[in-house]
Order: C-alpha cells, then sequence, then structure tokens
C-alpha cells in the first residue's frame, strides 16, 4: 500500500542518513575546497579537524535538515520507483532493461522536488565550518606578518540556522532562492537513478530463490550498497558541480560560478578533470549503506508489521 511504502521510506531514510552524515560533512567539505585553499587532505583529515575545531557534533551540522526532509525525500524516490515499473510493466511480465531505466528516471526527477531544498540548506550548513576555519588560518598568518594593520583578527561571525538561511532567501529570491541548483540537481539525480534502480533490481533477484519469495535480507542490503556506489561514483562529477554552484559562501579567493557550463570550465581549466572525482569514495561511503539500509527496511516491509498490528490491538 502507499501509506508503507512512504512509512518504510522514511523510515529508511532516518535510519541511514543518522549512520552516515558525518561521511556526507566531509563530502561536502572536499567538494568544495579549491586549489591553493585546500583546509582537508582527506575523509579521515577532515573529521578529525572537524571534531577539533567544532567538537563532536560539529560532524551533524545540518543533520536536522536531513532528517527533517529526507523522510518524504526518499519515501518520494521509493514509491514513485515503484509506481513508474508498476506502470511500465505489460500485463505483470518482467521489465526490460529500457523500461526499468525509465522508471528510474521517473522516480529521480519527482525526488528534486524535496531533494534541491534540503541539499541547498545542508551544504551552506556543512561548510559554514570550513569557511570559518580558513579565515582563521588566513588571520593567523596575518599575524606572522610585519603590518601591524594585518595582524588585527577579524571577527568571528555567527553560523547562520537554516531557519535563517530559508528566510533570507524567500526574502530576497522568493520560492526560486530555495531551488538554486535545481538543473543541477537533476543533472546528477535523473542519471543516478537510472543507474541505481535497474542496477539494485537485476541484483536483487540473484538472491531469489522464488520470483514470487522476497530475496534475504543481506541480499537487499548488498545489492543496495553495491548500486548505490556504483551509481554514486558514476555521477560524482554532477555533485560536484551541484554543490559548487548551491554554495552560498566562498572562501578567500574561491571561484564563483554563474551556472552549469561555466562551473564545469573553470574546475576544468583551473582544477584540472581529476576534481570532478573529488569526494567520490566519500560519496560512495556515504550511498552504499545509506541504500541497503534503504532497500532493507523498504523491502523487509517495517511499515506493513507495524500497521498489521493496529487490528490487532482494536481486536
Amino acid at each position: 500500500s502507499l501509506p508503507a511504502k512512504l512509512i518504510n521510506g522514511g523510515i529508511a531514510g532516518l535510519i541511514g542518513v543518522t549512520c552516515v552524515f558525518p561521511i556526507d560533512l566531509a563530502k561536502t567539505r572536499l567538494q568544495n575546497q579549491q586549489n591553493g585553499q585546500r583546509m582537508y587532505s582527506s575523509l579521515s583529515d577532515c573529521l578529525i579537524k572537524t571534531i577539533r575545531s567544532e567538537g563532536y557534533f560539529g560532524m551533524y551540522r545540518g543533520a536536522a535538515v536531513n532528517l527533517t526532509l529526507v523522510t518524504p525525500e526518499k519515501a518520494i524516490k521509493l514509491a514513485a520507483n515503484d509506481f513508474f515499473r508498476h506502470h511500465l510493466s505489460k500485463d505483470g511480465k518482467k521489465l526490460t532493461l529500457l523500461r526499468e531505466m525509465l522508471a528510474g528516471c521517473g522516480a529521480g526527477t519527482c525526488q528534486v522536488i524535496v531533494t534541491t531544498p534540503m541539499e541547498m540548506l545542508k551544504i551552506q550548513l556543512q561548510d559554514a565550518g570550513r569557511i570559518e576555519a580558513q579565515k582563521k588560518l588566513m588571520a593567523a598568518q596575518a599575524q606572522l606578518s610585519s603590518s601591524p594593520a594585518a595582524a588585527a583578527e577579524p571577527a568571528v561571525e555567527r553560523r547562520p540556522t537554516a531557519t535563517q538561511i530559508t528566510r533570507e532567501l524567500l526574502r530576497s529570491k522568493g520560492i526560486a532562492g530555495l531551488y538554486k541548483g535545481l538543473g543541477a540537481t537533476l543533472l546528477r539525480d535523473v542519471p543516478f537513478s537510472i543507474v541505481y534502480f535497474p542496477l539494485f533490481a537485476n541484483l536483487n533477484k540473484l538472491g531469489q530463490k522464488d520470483p514470487n519469495v522476497k530475496a534475504p535480507f543481506y541480499v537487499s542490503f548488498l545489492s543496495g550498497c553495491v548500486a548505490g556506489s556504483t551509481a554514486a561514483v558514476a555521477v560524482n562529477p554532477c555533485d560536484v558541480i551541484k554543490t559548487r554552484l548551491q554554495s552560498l559562501q566562498r572562501g578567500v579567493n574561491e571561484d564563483t560560478y554563474s551556472g552549469i557550463l561555466d562551473c564545469t570550465k573553470k574546475i576544468w581549466q583551473r582544477e584540472g578533470p581529476t576534481a570532478f572525482f573529488k569526494g567520490a569514495y566519500c560519496r560512495a561511503l556515504v550511498i552504499a549503506p545509506l541504500f541497503g539500509i534503504a532497500q532493507v527496511v523498504y523491502f523487509v516491509g517495517i511499515a506493513e508489521f507495524l500497521l498489521d498490528l493496529l487490528p490487532k490491538r482494536r481486536a
């Protein structure tokens, strides 16, 4: 049932995000740093420096936004894929690969309604610590210089909350402000779903002894991990572009971008093609368990179990 699908998708998203959010924060910071302004050398270096400067809960900056919006996002994604698969199948026959990809395309297109503002807000909160750390580093370097004026330490700005960012964007740019980077989000999420859903479905089928019986939970988990990490790495260049375009604040001497083509051109010319795969292994580490957990919860059917208890209680 649709309510069960939505509940399952929501529970899956909440569990998954809680487990992998620190890695996602590191991914955002690694993708946003540009040549000459590198604060972090690797995933572990980023997490260690974040804990030292911002404390343990600094790794969860922006998690509240994700935890709030991931329920409708994952619910829409998983339920939409099922919806399109159902309507693209002919008399219950097995879907062709092309139709599976079309179903994934439909799911990826639907989810950006929630994904774009969620990512927009999350990125500002996740990257605020990097910007602040860079300013402190520049101030420390200035203190070592001979200029007395340069030795003055700049005032530390208060980090904005998700509510403040939302209000400011709505006031200055309207609803379009929350949907900045929509094109780049579509460019990432549609190909991701086109790769992920068919790959997961076919891997999951390998563990089914009977077509009418669900695969064991560990098969769904491993299938979600493999399909998720594969799709994540495949679309990482689009994720780098999306992250750069959605960042409202820049570090010292960092580039600004006017659109997808401008961003692609500047990254290629100034940072080289390898820059498009910044944070790729972080993204794979985030997506693999996130979708593995999501598919286990979704296919095991926790919601069906909970909904089945309701009539028994009344009885």
